[in-house]
């Protein structure tokens, strides 16, 4: 489910992967890219929310098959689009940033969403309880993020789920990864003043039983005048850890 603002949430059978609660006034819960300007320090996201920013021209579009968001910030102009796999249990969010200026630019892109691989109603009623037993890890092989529920007892199913990215275009530096919303966040903040996005901090590289569960990728990338860079966000969901790494 999206909104036209970009917030909104993923489901698998009947468990909410990511974390979302109702709220129509501020509709801060979803999965979200953000970009900054490496040169000027300026944040704003692929979508209105959830940082906020006024784009130039913002614009909308739902299909039977995809969502499309396009907006413009002055030179450069971006399209999100919002697939879900009809072969696969996945979804992916193809982010497009185009460079319409007469200078290079270096553009800090940040994927974050809160996971939950819980029944909807068992987050919204015990969501601390919840994040207790989610444990992340990351596979370099892959420049994948996993993360899976511990089991509490031997007939409980397994879940786990995966996130990476794919880039098309001028990469610079390494890939960086957080499994820890708190961290990324930073005390006191939320998503729309996210201190790992504000400030410039490498992001931690933390993993394990992380207590308040995220998956968060980020990727630099230089565009020359003119240019256009692709990259793929991916999110897969599996009954095993071989299977998710195998989509």
């Amino acid at each position: 489910m999206l909104t036209a603002a970009g917030s909104g949430y993923s489901r698998w059978q009947d468990l909410a992967v990511t974390r979302w609660r109702e709220d129509a006034t501020c509709d801060d819960w979803g999965s979200y890219i953000y970009l900054k300007d490496v040169e000027d320090d300026r944040l704003w996201s692929a979508t209105y929310q959830p940082t906020g920013a006024a784009p130039d021209l913002y614009e909308v579009a739902f299909s039977e098959e995809r969502a499309t968001f396009s907006r413009q910030d002055g030179d450069l102009h971006t399209t999100l689009e919002v697939v879900v796999s009809t072969e696969d249990d996945a979804e992916v969010r193809r982010l497009t940033i185009s460079n319409n200026g007469e200078r290079t630019r270096e553009i800090e892109v940040t994927s974050f969403a809160e996971l939950a691989i819980a029944p909807q109603a068992s987050d919204t009623a015990h969501p601390v309880f919840s994040k207790m037993f989610v444990e992340t890890e990351f596979v370099a092989r892959f420049g994948a993020i996993l993360a899976t529920r511990r089991r509490r007892s031997p007939s409980e199913p397994e879940i786990w789920a995966a996130h990476h990215s794919v880039a098309e275009g001028e990469d610079v530096g390494k890939a960086e990864f957080e499994t820890h919303r708190g961290r990324f966040l930073g005390r006191g903040l939320g998503v729309r003043t996210p201190a790992a996005a504000i400030d410039g901090r490498l992001l931690s590289r933390s993993t394990g039983a992380v207590l308040d569960p995220a998956f968060v990728l980020r990727r630099r990338v230089r565009l020359a005048p003119g240019a256009a860079v692709h990259i793929d966000f991916w999110t897969v969901v599996a009954e095993s850890r071989a299977d998710v790494l195998n989509v």
